[in-house]
C-alpha cells in the first residue's frame, strides 16, 4: 500500500495532519542530505516526493507503543521511501562496483602484508592506476555508496537494491550484534581524517562542504576521503562473519 493509501485507509485526524506538516521539514532535511552522496543527475525534489509518500505512511502506521518516538520511527520510513525511488532508478554502473571492490581488495592485501594502514598511493599502485583515478574511485565509492558493508559478491552489483527499507546508509543496515561491534572497532581503528569525516557526515549530519570548511579541505578532498574510508572498512570487515564463526 503506497503513502498515500495508507494515510487515507487510517482516516487521518486532526493531530495526524498536524504531525505530518511538523515533520514535513524533515523529509527535505533527510532528502539533501542522502542527495549529498548521490550523483548530481539525482534531483532533490523526487527524493522530498518519495520521502512525502514515507512520511505520510509513517503517520499512519505509527503507535506509541513502538518503542520509538515518531520522528525516529518517520525517519526509517522517510530514508526507506527515498531508497525504493532510487532503487527503481538502479543508477550506478557495475563498472563503478567492480572498482571499489578491487580498491577495497587491493587495500586488504596491503594492510595484512605490512601490518598497518595501506596508503593512497599503495592502493593505486597495487591496482595498476594512476593516484588521480585511485581518487575517482573512492569519490565514486562515495558518491554512488558503493562500498557497502554487506555487499554480497554476486550477480546483484546494485547497492540500492539491496538496501532494506529501514536502512539510511551502509551502516544502519546492519542488525547483527557481532556486525556492530565489528563495525564500531573498525571505525575507531581508521585514520584520524578518515575517522572524522564519518564522525561530523553521519553523526554530525554535515554535508561535505561544511566538513571542508571544517577540516580547511576542498569538498572534492572530503569526498575522496570519505569514499576511502568505506572502501578501508569495506576490506577491513570482509571476512567478519568467518571471524564471528
Amino acid at each position: 500500500m503506497s503513502g498515500v493509501a495508507a494515510y487515507k485507509a487510517g482516516k487521518p485526524s486532526r493531530e495526524t495532519d498536524a504531525m505530518v506538516m511538523r515533520h514535513a521539514e524533515l523529509v527535505k532535511r533527510i532528502a539533501y542530505h542522502l542527495a549529498g552522496r548521490l550523483p548530481a543527475s539525482v534531483e532533490v525534489s523526487d527524493l522530498i516526493q518519495a520521502g512525502m509518500l514515507g512520511l505520510l505512511e509513517a503517520a499512519a502506521n505509527y503507535t506509541a507503543d513502538r518503542g520509538a518516538s515518531f520522528e525516529t520511527y518517520a525517519g526509517i520510513r522517510i530514508r526507506g521511501a527515498m531508497l525504493d525511488a532510487l532503487r527503481k532508478l538502479d543508477w550506478a554502473p557495475r563498472s563503478v562496483h567492480r572498482k571499489a571492490r578491487a580498491a577495497a581488495a587491493a587495500m586488504r592485501e596491503i594492510e595484512a602484508e605490512f601490518g598497518r594502514e595501506a596508503r593512497d598511493v599503495e592502493v593505486a599502485e597495487r591496482m595498476g592506476v594512476e593516484l588521480d583515478e585511485y581518487h575517482r574511485i573512492t569519490q565514486d565509492a562515495a558518491s554512488c555508496r558503493v562500498a557497502s558493508l554487506d555487499e554480497t559478491s554476486g550477480d546483484e552489483d546494485s547497492l540500492i537494491g539491496r538496501v532494506e527499507d529501514e536502512g539510511a546508509d551502509p551502516f544502519l543496515d546492519a542488525t547483527e550484534e557481532g556486525f556492530r561491534a565489528a563495525l564500531v572497532g573498525a571505525i575507531k581503528e581508521l585514520p584520524e581524517r578518515e575517522r572524522l569525516v564519518m564522525s561530523l557526515y553521519y553523526d554530525d549530519e554535515l554535508n561535505l562542504k561544511e566538513i571542508g570548511a571544517v577540516l580547511k579541505v576542498t569538498e572534492s578532498r572530503v569526498c575522496q576521503l570519505h569514499g576511502q574510508a568505506l572502501v578501508r572498512l569495506k576490506a577491513r570487515l570482509a571476512h567478519w562473519r568467518d571471524r564471528a564463526g
